[in-house]
């Protein structure tokens, strides 16, 4: 009866948005303020009956209700509670229901917070994020409906995929999700404001937290796919420029390009068209990784469907709205004059080389993750696009954009001097160039990836102080505690992508391996680590059957650590799943994976030291901080001041 429930609220969500996405949007057109103002408890109801239809659904994960053909798909009894709860999303009907619950949710937020948005424009960002809601709703309702029945009950499931059943995979998906389905935010607001025909600062202001909230989730979502791709995978990368990495990864470069191009439309009301293109852009590319997931064109582990029926279905949601807006933007594209002149050398000028940037960094990706696809398609020839076509295509964009930041971010608007501008500078250039000196003494005849790596990684946090104590001038320490939450979150996700730098720079280059087959009770060394085999037992866990290793590790004859790698089998799925022991340090990891016995008795083991690696995550932790510290600047929040810029710009006449 719950499951029951929670489908009729799930079509009656359906009916909602599809009330939300007409009736205010005829309002705002007629101007009649009782239809605009009926978008808002429209959202409030719509997020509210899409909660009822997940929890239902959870409900019958928990209770695990093999009578759901989902349920009986994609658990077990004997599987852990907190895998049964995120269960829920792991496979493609539940993570389609989580993606329009934060969709609705986003729009119940808009509702909330947008006291400060003017009637039309609120009605008409609430009714396009319904219009998605409605496509997507008809989606699960038509092709991938998570409440079916089966006509005889089972007693038991087929459990959950076993790489899916660890904590970084329960809490990766909904964290990309709020990403992802964050950018159908700026969608709306650009797409509102080209039927408006009005892109002004106030609009800006208004599209920046939305932005920044979507870009801090993607970035959470990502680094957690990257760290359990690293411990849990047992390979030892931390990035395999999988397709679907990437999908995720094009959404985050224009997004954070988004964010940028916004200031100077905020700051300077210049860049609006091409903001717009952005935020169209940014939300297309997440719906792109959705066809990518779901529509089996492209193999990876993290896919969750291989139906060509649903991937029609959402590729022609994705040509409705990219296509539609895009049209929309070349009606409109010659109304959104600039009136801000800038010159090259400038801030402005700067943002506009980071947009740059970022947006060529991104279609390189795109054009990497889709090209065996269009070989394949046009000339039937099977290409493999990988790591070296990444690094070598993408790598060149990023130290530019590394080295550009700090000079950007410091110049002042309209109009600069290079040499003017570099002079706070000089502290950070000479930290990064002693930086450099320290890795190439330590790293002799090494891969110059190491002293480039942590050059750029010391440039940016340099430039990131620097900038600090630019702005603070002679006031001092008072004043730079006064400086702006935003000020201060930049700063702080600046100095993240500077630690990230370091951290992949001197893995890249440092990183030591060592494969071979281990003797119990045998010692052997590796990067001034002894590691020593001291037993191989069986153990069962509550839904597998585990190989667990013993390896103990010393230096210089004392104990570090004693590590238990893992190879666990899944019987109910028949899957092995490798489960690496880690030793965690700030330096450095010690990375230890077990094999498969061999036929003399001993153990394929492997073994990694991996300076560093820890810092690649920390860095995305700061990044994320960074965005989190400016999300809570107050202008951010209520977009002070959007008022004032309303009445003082004039709205450019609706064709």
């Amino acid at each position: 009866m719950i499951a029951e429930f929670g489908h009729f609220a799930l079509i009656l969500a359906f009916a909602v948005s599809v009330f939300q996405m007409t009736v205010p949007m005829i309002g705002a057109a007629r101007g009649w303020q009782g239809w605009m103002d009926s978008a808002r408890p429209a959202a409030m109801v719509q997020f509210l009956l899409v909660a009822i239809s997940f929890i239902a659904l959870t409900i019958s994960f928990v209770t695990s209700d093999f009578s759901l053909k989902l349920v009986y798909e994609n658990s077990h009894t004997a599987k852990p509670m907190l895998y049964k709860i995120t269960g829920v999303w792991g496979n493609h009907e539940g993570s389609m229901l989580l993606w329009v619950l934060i969709l609705a949710l986003f729009g119940a937020a808009a509702a909330v917070f947008g006291d400060n948005l003017p009637p039309t424009l609120r009605a008409r960002v609430l009714a396009v994020q319904a219009s998605i809601g409605a496509a997507f709703f008809a989606f699960i309702i038509f092709t991938s409906n998570p409440f079916l029945r089966l006509v005889t009950p089972p007693f038991d499931g087929r459990d959950l995929n076993p790489l899916l059943q660890d904590p970084g995979l329960a809490f990766h998906p909904p964290f990309l999700y709020l990403g992802y389905v964050g950018l159908s935010m700026a969608f709306s607001f650009a797409v509102a404001a080209l039927i408006e025909g009005r892109v002004d600062a106030a609009w800006a202001r208004w599209v920046r937290p939305w932005t920044l909230a979507a870009w801090l989730f993607l970035t959470v979502g990502i680094a957690l796919g990257s760290w359990w791709a690293y411990y849990e995978l047992g390979w030892g990368g931390f990035w395999f420029w999988d397709p679907v990495e990437n999908a995720s990864f094009m959404p985050w470069l224009l997004s954070a390009a988004l964010l940028h191009s916004a200031i100077v439309v905020e700051k300077r009301e210049a860049l609006k068209s091409w903001t717009i293109l952005l935020a169209i852009m940014a939300f297309g590319f997440s719906m792109i990784g959705t066809f990518i997931v779901r529509s089996g064109v492209i193999t990876s582990v993290h896919s969750f469907a291989n139906d060509p029926a649903r991937g029609v279905f959402i590729l022609g949601i994705l040509a409705f709205f990219t296509g539609g807006a895009l049209v929309l933007y070349s009606l409109r594209a010659s109304s959104m004059t600039a009136k801000g002149v800038f010159s090259p050398v400038s801030r402005e000028g700067a943002l506009v080389l980071n947009n740059l940037l970022l947006a060529v960094s991104a279609f390189v990706v795109f054009v990497g993750t889709i090209w065996p696809l269009v070989a394949e398609f046009l000339w039937d020839r099977k290409l493999s696009v990988g790591e070296p076509f990444f690094n070598k295509a993408f790598t060149p964009f990023m130290i530019a954009l590394a080295l550009a930041l700090p000079i950007g971010a410091i110049m002042p608007w309209k109009r600069a001097v290079i040499a003017r501008a570099i002079r706070p500078l000089r502290g950070a250039a000479i930290f990064a160039l002693a930086v450099m000196l320290l890795v190439f003494a330590v790293s002799t005849g090494r891969s110059s990836i190491a002293v480039v790596g942590a050059g750029l990684g010391a440039w940016l946090i340099g430039g990131a102080v620097a900038e600090l104590l630019h702005r603070t001038g002679k006031s001092g320490l008072s004043r730079l505690l006064r400086l702006p939450r935003a000020d201060w979150g930049k700063a702080i996700a600046h100095s993240g992508l500077g630690v990230t730098f370091i951290g992949i720079g001197l893995l890249t280059a440092w990183q030591q391996e060592d494969i071979r087959v281990a003797q119990i009770g045998q010692p052997f060394e590796l990067g001034g680590y002894d590691f020593t085999l001291r037993q191989v037992e069986e153990v069962e866990g509550p839904n597998y059957i585990s190989t667990l290793a013993t390896i103990d590790v010393g230096r210089d004859g004392d104990p570090v650590a004693s590590l238990h790698p893992e190879k666990r089998v899944y019987p109910v799925q028949a899957m092995p799943t490798t489960e690496a022991a880690i030793d965690n340090g700030v330096f450095r990891d010690i990375y230890v994976v077990i094999g498969d016995a061999q036929e003399n008795g001993g153990w394929a083991v492997r073994t990694y030291i991996k300076p560093f690696a820890n810092w690649i995550w920390a860095g995305a932790i700061l990044m994320a901080l960074g965005g989190l510290v400016s999300l809570s600047d107050r202008r951010y929040r209520v977009a002070a001041g959007a008022r004032r810029s309303e009445v003082k710009t004039k709205a450019v006449p609706a064709e």
